[in-house]
C-alpha cells in the first residue's frame, strides 16, 4: 500500500466514513467496514483516529464542507442583489437534489450525538459549523456587492441556518421537486430584504 500523507490519508478516511454511513446508517457502521471501504487497513484507521467522537466530527465537518462549498463557488456579484442570493440558493438546493443521502446522513448523525453519551457535544458542533460557515457566506457576499445587513449578521447566520435546515428535511421527507422553484423564490425575497446598503447592524 502507498504511503499517505497523514492528512490525505484521513480525507481519504472521511469519505469513505460518509458513504458506509449514508449506505449503512451510523449505529452499523464499524471501523472495520471503513477500514474495509477505504481500502485500508484497521491499523492504518487508528493511527489516523483515536476514538470515534474524531471520526464523527470529521465526518460532520466534511458535509457541511461539501454543500457549502458549492455555495461559495457561484457566490459573486451578479446584476442585483436578488439574483445573487437565488444563484447561492440554487446551488445549495442542487447539491441536496444530488446527494439527498448525505443530507439525511446529516439528521441521523444529530440524533446518533444526542443519544449515544459521551457525543452529545459533536451535535452542539454540527450546529455552530453551520452557523460559522453561513457568517462566511454572508460576510463574503456584502463584501463583494458593499451591502450591509438590517439584523446582525449572527443572527442572519443562525437564521439561515434554521431555515435551511427546516427546508431541507421537508424535501428530504417530502420531494415534489415541482414545487422548489417558487419556494426558493420566496426565501431569496426574503433574504434579500435582509440586506441593504443602509448601516450596518452586524
Amino acid at each position: 500500500m502507498a504511503r499517505m500523507p497523514s492528512a490525505e490519508r484521513r480525507r481519504q478516511l472521511t469519505e469513505a466514513a460518509i458513504r458506509a454511513m449514508a449506505r449503512d446508517g451510523v449505529a452499523k457502521t464499524t471501523t472495520r467496514s471503513i477500514a474495509a471501504e477505504a481500502g485500508v487497513s484497521l491499523s492504518v484507521f487508528h493511527y489516523c483516529f483515536d476514538s470515534k467522537q474524531a471520526l464523527v466530527e470529521a465526518v460532520i465537518t466534511t458535509l457541511t464542507d461539501h454543500s457549502l462549498s458549492v455555495v461559495k463557488e457561484v457566490l459573486r456579484p451578479r446584476a442585483t442583489l436578488v439574483e445573487t442570493v437565488r444563484a447561492g440558493f440554487q446551488a445549495y438546493w442542487n447539491h441536496v437534489r444530488s446527494h439527498p443521502d448525505e443530507h439525511m446522513l446529516t439528521y441521523e448523525l444529530t440524533q446518533y450525538a444526542l443519544r449515544e453519551p459521551g457525543f452529545e457535544h459533536l451535535a452542539r458542533r454540527q450546529y455552530e459549523l453551520y452557523g460559522a460557515a453561513y457568517a462566511e457566506l454572508i460576510d463574503q457576499l456584502c463584501r463583494t456587492m458593499n451591502h450591509q445587513l438590517a439584523v446582525p449578521a449572527s443572527v442572519l447566520a443562525r437564521y439561515l441556518a434554521a431555515m435551511t435546515d427546516g427546508l431541507t428535511l421537508n424535501y428530504l421527507v417530502l420531494g415534489d421537486e415541482s414545487a422548489w422553484s417558487d419556494i426558493l423564490d420566496t426565501v431569496t425575497t426574503h433574504i434579500a430584504g435582509l440586506v441593504h446598503e443602509g448601516v450596518s447592524r452586524a
